[in-house]
């Protein structure tokens, strides 16, 4: 298991994460104090934070709820369920960089007693049956080979009735996608499934539909206004968003999952499902 889980471990590490963060955004003359300040980068998945926000909704995720993030990142979309939404959230990576600067944005924003941020894997999960109320993953399914070991997991940390929300990226209907992706630079770690492959997956490891949706037309509608806004970004500017995340080769990543969204190598679903019996 280890050496399927270093390959990930490799493609998104980054030593020195959260010191680089915090110097971009001193060059810029900004300081992160509170939940507003960190939107342009750390919700690192289409459509950002209206999307986090958008599926919360969906799910009826609310105060006092005990949510479980899989695949945290930095820690973005954690921050916003717990200061939005009045949940109460432990997020897991494999990338300890990204868990520590979670943690460091945390406590900048004062959200530290609302949110935990750790290292583990998601198909091996650290937790007791029945802890949580929901499951949460947005973008990072796309890395998981063995789907099914996935949602035994979350099946089982789940409460009877429990709910689980993913907004999530699929191979659309033309194969391979264009590489390098921001989860992935090749097909090694790439392991994309289709929609109606995914829907039957969930319902095998018995979790019960509530709610589908195929958003690629909103999501291609979106990342076009998203590069046009780039274009008309004064040059020398300093730059706060993803590419304090994605590294050096953001924009080619950047411009992959565009001609991929118009070419339908992929496309973008969200789904909320309740745990069966």
């Amino acid at each position: 298991m280890k050496e399927q889980r270093q390959p990930i471990i490799d493609h998104y590490g980054q030593e020195g994460l959260d010191a680089r963060i915090l110097e971009a955004y001193e060059r810029a003359g900004r300081r992160i104090a509170r939940h507003g300040d960190t939107e342009s980068f750390d919700e690192f998945h289409i459509r950002g934070r209206d999307a986090t926000r958008e599926l919360a909704r969906l799910a009826n995720l609310h105060e006092g709820m005990k949510v479980l993030d899989l695949g945290c990142g930095v820690g973005g979309p954690a921050r916003t369920l717990a200061a939005e939404f009045g949940c109460r959230v432990w997020g897991i990576d494999l990338v300890e960089e990204y868990c520590a600067c979670a943690t460091m944005l945390a406590e900048r924003v004062g959200l530290a007693g609302m949110v935990t941020f750790r290292r583990g894997d998601m198909t091996d999960l650290p937790f007791e049956d029945g802890f949580f109320d929901a499951v949460w993953t947005a973008h990072t399914i796309m890395n998981i080979e063995d789907k099914e070991r996935l949602f035994t997991e979350i099946r089982r940390v789940l409460r009877p009735d429990g709910i689980f929300a993913l907004y999530e990226v699929c191979a659309g209907s033309a194969s391979p996608p264009h590489f390098p992706l921001p989860w992935a630079s090749d097909e090694s770690i790439s392991f994309l499934a289709g929609p109606d492959e995914l829907r039957g997956m969930l319902d095998g490891a018995g979790f019960e539909e509530v709610l589908w949706r195929d958003i690629t037309d909103v999501s291609l509608e979106w990342f076009r206004r998203a590069v046009a806004a780039i274009k008309t970004r004064k040059a020398g500017a300093p730059r706060l968003g993803l590419n304090l995340i994605m590294g050096p080769n953001a924009a080619d990543k950047s411009k992959n999952i565009g001609r991929n969204l118009e070419e339908d190598r992929i496309r973008v679903i969200q789904g909320v499902f309740r745990r069966g019996e």
